[in-house]
C-alpha cells in the first residue's frame, strides 16, 4: 500500500525547486539588461570613436597648407655618354713597334700612344723625293732651252712650231713636278703617321692590341679615348612636355637639370641643359635631350644609368600640399581638412604639378589651413581628430638643475662670487 503523505511531500519539493530557478533566470536576465543599458548610455556620451563609432578621437599627423618657392621638374631616365669619343686607328698599315701608354691614362691632345714600323714608309719617301729632284732638272733644262728658241725665234732662225713644241714640254716638266711633289708630300705624311698620336685630350681605355702585331689602315682598333670632363647626359622626355621645355629654353636662360643615382637617394651632379634634339621619335613619342656636366672629379662615368630631373620653372609664392595628404575618390583628388573644432571633412582639390613630395594647388584650400597627413584610414566625416607628432620628431627635453653637470654649477657660483666681489 502507497503512503500517500510521502509523495504529496516530494512533489511540493519538486515545484518549490521550480521556482527557485525560475526566479534565478529572471534575476540573472534583469542584471544582464541593466548591464547593457548602462554601457550603452556611456558609450552615447563618450561619442563615436574609430570613424564616428566605438573610439574616441583618431589620432592623426597633420600639416599646413603654405605659401613656399617651387620648382617645376620633369623626370626622366638618362645615360652618361663622354663629351667626345675616339676609337684610335692606325692610318698606315704595318707592324706595331711600341705601345706608349698605360691603361686608363688621361692624355693630352698630341701625346705619342705607339709607333709602327718606319722603314718601308722612309724608303718609299727617299724613292719620291729623288723622283722630284730628278724632274726638277728636267724642267731647268727644258726652260734654258726655251729661252734659247725665244732668242733664236726673235733672229728668225728657228720656225714658230719648235718654239711651240719647247714651250709644251717646259709646261709638261711643270705638271710632273706637281705630281712629284704631291707623292713627295704623301710619303712623307705616311712617315709622320706611323706615330699614333692621341686626336683629343681624354682617358684612355684598355689596350686592343700589343707590340708586334699587323695593324691594318683605318680599321684596327688600338684604343679608345673618352672626354669626361665636361661629360653629358642623354635622356628622352614625352612629347606632351616638349612645349614647356621649348618655351623655357627659347628665353635663352640655362635650364638647371640633376642627376641622381639609381635609387634617387643621392644627388650626384648639377648641370644644364645644352641641346634638344630636331624631330620627335615616332616610334616612341619622345624627344631626345643632352645636358652638360661638370665632372672634375669623375664621379659621372659613361655609359652609367641615371636619373635626371629637368627644371622647367620655378613659381616663387606657390601653394602647397604635401603629397601624402592627397586622396583619391570617384570625384577626383580630396583631402581631410580639419576644421577649428578638431572635426574634419573632405575637401576636393584641384592639383597643377607634384615632386612626389610636395603638390602645388590650383584651387581648393587656403595658406594656414590643415589637412591630415597620416592617420586617414579610420577617418569620416565629422570624426573628432587628435594632432600628434610623427615618430622621431619629438622634442628634446629640456635640462633641469638635477641635470646639469656639478663642473657648470661650480664654475657658475664661482662667477657669481667675482661679480659680488667687485
Amino acid at each position: 500500500m502507497i503512503d500517500m503523505s510521502d509523495s504529496s511531500v516530494s512533489a511540493a519539493k519538486k515545484s518549490s525547486k521550480k521556482l527557485w530557478l525560475i526566479l534565478l533566470l529572471l534575476c540573472v536576465a534583469a542584471g544582464a539588461g541593466w548591464w547593457w543599458s548602462q554601457n550603452s548610455a556611456d558609450s552615447a556620451k563618450q561619442g563615436p570613436r574609430m570613424g564616428g563609432s566605438f573610439m574616441g578621437k583618431v589620432p592623426v599627423n597633420a600639416q599646413q597648407v603654405r605659401l613656399d618657392r617651387f620648382a617645376v621638374q620633369l623626370k626622366a631616365l638618362g645615360t652618361v655618354t663622354p663629351w667626345n669619343a675616339v676609337s684610335v686607328t692606325s692610318q698606315v698599315a704595318g707592324e706595331l713597334d711600341q705601345v706608349l701608354f698605360t691603361e686608363g691614362q688621361f692624355v693630352e691632345k698630341g701625346t705619342l700612344l705607339a709607333h709602327i714600323d718606319p722603314r718601308s714608309y722612309q724608303a718609299e719617301l727617299l724613292q719620291a723625293e729623288g723622283a722630284l729632284q730628278e724632274t726638277r732638272a728636267q724642267l731647268a733644262s727644258a726652260q734654258l732651252d726655251l729661252k734659247r728658241y725665244q732668242g733664236l725665234y726673235k733672229e728668225d732662225s728657228v720656225a714658230r712650231q719648235t718654239l711651240e713644241q719647247q714651250q709644251a714640254i717646259v709646261a709638261q716638266y711643270q705638271g710632273t713636278l706637281k705630281v712629284r711633289q704631291a707623292q713627295r708630300d704623301a710619303a712623307r705624311l705616311d712617315v709622320q703617321h706611323t706615330r699614333i698620336e692621341a686626336p683629343i685630350s681624354g682617358r684612355l681605355g684598355l689596350r686592343a692590341l700589343d707590340a708586334g702585331n699587323y695593324v691594318s689602315a683605318g680599321s684596327t682598333e688600338l684604343v679608345t679615348i673618352t672626354q669626361d670632363n665636361p661629360i653629358a647626359v642623354n635622356f628622352t622626355i614625352p612629347e606632351h612636355e616638349l612645349q614647356a621645355v621649348l618655351q623655357a629654353y627659347r628665353q635663352e636662360q640655362p635650364l638647371p637639370v640633376q642627376v641622381w643615382n639609381r635609387d634617387e637617394t643621392e644627388l650626384l651632379a648639377e648641370g644644364v641643359l645644352d641641346s634638344i634634339d630636331n624631330q620627335v621619335d615616332v616610334s616612341t613619342g619622345s624627344v631626345r635631350l643632352k645636358a652638360r656636366f661638370a665632372n672634375p672629379e669623375q664621379v659621372l662615368f659613361p655609359n652609367q644609368f641615371v636619373n635626371v630631373r629637368l627644371q622647367v620653372t620655378v613659381h616663387e609664392q606657390a601653394l602647397l600640399v604635401p603629397a601624402d595628404a592627397i586622396q583619391f575618390g570617384s570625384n577626383g583628388r580630396f583631402v581631410w581638412q580639419i576644421q577649428d573644432d578638431d572635426t574634419v571633412l573632405i575637401q576636393p582639390i584641384e592639383i597643377l604639378t607634384s615632386d612626389g613630395t610636395q603638390s602645388m594647388l590650383r584651387s581648393g584650400l587656403e595658406a594656414g589651413d590643415w589637412v591630415v597627413v597620416e592617420g586617414v584610414d579610420r577617418l569620416r566625416s565629422g570624426s573628432k581628430v587628435e594632432r600628434v607628432a610623427p615618430a622621431g620628431s619629438e622634442p628634446e627635453p629640456v635640462p633641469t638643475e638635477a641635470s646639469v653637470p656639478e663642473q657648470t654649477s661650480r664654475g657658475a657660483a664661482h662667477t657669481a662670487q667675482q661679480k659680488a666681489a667687485q
